[in-house]
């Protein structure tokens, strides 16, 4: 009986130990997919998952025509918004719905002392829930992120939110984007 008992606990001793972590450097170098300096981390932003179906950020990051989005939400530190859990719809400008911005408004709004405007500026463009093309009425009001409302206008077959016609809309694993032409002014901006 003693030899079970022996044994048993050996067995058991060997599992707790079998079970711990290795290093944090050895988890780091084995799935790549923590941040290379600890100081810059992004929680959830950072996280690397090519068989999953892309979230909004990675949908932005990897589109050609929303390099200048993807700058601004960088700049507004505003990654960890765009990978959450969801649902979230945002209405992403095209880096062209950028440039028919007033010169200067883009970098204007990409210096560090505008961080909190930018982000303001982001969230406008970002709706809580799941808006698909269909469930967009004509004279509906969307409540965005920013605490703001737009207005949703019904054109024959076209869509527009505040203004910006959608364009294209891509599913994310966290929600839509809806590619907007037209980069939605907060009301402090459009005057």
């Amino acid at each position: 009986m003693k030899i079970l008992h022996l044994i048993t606990a050996s067995l058991f001793a060997f599992a707790f130990f079998a079970c711990q972590q290795s290093a944090p450097e050895a988890n780091t170098a084995a799935n790549g997919s923590a941040a290379s300096d600890a100081g810059h981390k992004k929680g959830q932003a950072d996280v690397q998952d090519p068989s999953s179906k892309k979230n909004i950020l990675q949908i932005a990051i990897g589109s050609k025509d929303h390099t200048t989005l993807v700058a601004a939400v960088q700049a507004a530190e505003l990654e960890n918004v765009l990978v959450n859990a969801g649902p979230l719809t945002v209405f992403a400008p095209t880096n062209e719905a950028f440039a028919a911005l007033p010169d200067g408004t883009v970098d204007n709004l990409l210096k560090p002392e505008n961080k909190k405007l930018l982000a303001r500026l982001i969230k406008f463009h970002a709706a809580p829930g799941k808006y698909t093309k269909a469930l967009l009425k004509d004279g509906q009001r969307l409540f965005m992120a920013s605490g703001h409302y737009v207005n949703v206008e019904k054109k024959g077959d076209d869509i527009y939110v505040d203004g910006g016609k959608i364009i294209g809309t891509v599913e994310a694993s966290n929600g839509l984007v809806h590619v907007v032409d037209k980069v939605m002014l907060l009301p402090e901006l459009k005057k």
